[in-house]
């Protein structure tokens, strides 16, 4: 039927889209062609790979194992065989433009430019840093990295991570002015405000299921979420942070999260290009090592069950 290489591309396919007709997209075939080459693969491991049913897959504690083996190998392969008969650094060179929101770019984007400039030198990086949603077709970008969901079917997108929205406070502040016991009881608290710089307003804080709670009196307003957070470490008020952001103050004991139960989902975070078709190596390697950087953002462990609150923070 395929090759054993072909099998393990469309696994690798199949483990990173929501679904295998996500999948069979990408790849340019059919569900029934990435069902086929699943289940030869669990024929062949004597393991399952996904659990599926009619609503949903999720990857398997043995699929995600091999996945971690299979992309280095893969991903070796590829730029082999996209650099065939020339030299690799003359093959990943040029220009790559890439997107993201201003509080990734020292804690994802930097990190992972470094490790792209230091094995490909003739690599030049535009990086734009905004808050704001823009066109990346209009403005050309090669790699963009973006929060919350990929709706346009345009794009090749690859979740890096889940993100968590925490509801923080220092301890100091916690025990001047107490933990708030719902969500409620923030309208009588000090509260930060970070700026949609889409429409000028306050983004709302974002609880579980569905509700969302505006600051009204705000005791700071920020459109800079790491000086919304260096409002939070001083003591000045509450803030709904970014796990990335919080969770290296949360393991020091700097933060401390409230309303733990009322967190909400986590929120993906995707690595991108927005247009499908041949890719360049350069995009290629910001791409991979993006995706790789975002993977290794700090997190902070989830609470005990037993737990009094829960909370979150837009993550910008």
């Amino acid at each position: 039927m395929n090759s054993e290489l072909e099998l393990l591309k469309i696994f690798r396919a199949a483990a990173e889209s929501s679904s295998f007709r996500d999948a069979a997209v990408r790849l340019g075939s059919s569900p029934q062609a990435v069902t086929r080459a699943v289940q030869a693969l669990e024929s062949h491991y004597g393991e399952l790979l996904f659990h599926r049913n009619t609503r949903q897959m999720r990857i398997t504690g043995f699929g995600e194992g091999l996945l971690t083996r299979l992309r280095p190998a893969l991903e070796q392969f590829d730029e082999v065989w996209r650099a065939r008969g020339t030299g690799l650094q003359e093959a990943v060179s040029g220009t790559v433009r890439v997107s993201a929101p201003q509080s990734l770019g020292l804690r994802a984007i930097l990190p992972a430019l470094k490790r792209v400039t230091a094995l490909h030198p003739a690599v030049t990086l535009d990086v734009r840093l905004s808050d704001r949603i823009s066109d990346a077709v209009d403005e050309k970008i090669d790699v963009g990295l973006r929060v919350g969901f990929m709706h346009d079917s345009r794009f090749v997108a690859r979740k890096a991570a889940d993100m968590r929205l925490f509801t923080v406070a220092s301890p100091t502040l916690i025990s001047e002015r107490g933990a708030p016991a719902d969500i409620d009881a923030l309208s009588s608290l000090p509260v930060t405000a970070s700026l949609d710089p889409n429409t000028g307003r306050p983004w709302p804080w974002y609880f579980t299921s569905g509700r969302q709670w505006i600051p009204a009196n705000p005791a700071v307003i920020a459109d800079d979420a790491d000086l919304e957070m260096g409002a939070v470490l001083g003591g000045i008020a509450f803030g709904q942070l970014a796990d990335y952001m919080a969770a290296p103050f949360i393991a020091r004991g700097e933060l401390v999260r409230v309303l733990t139960d009322e967190e909400p989902e986590p929120w993906g975070l995707y690595v991108y290009r927005p247009q499908r078709g041949p890719v360049a190596p350069r995009v290629r390697a910001v791409f991979d090592a993006i995706l790789e950087s975002v993977a290794a953002l700090a997190t902070a462990p989830p609470e005990p069950a037993t737990s009094p609150g829960r909370a979150r923070k837009r993550a910008t």
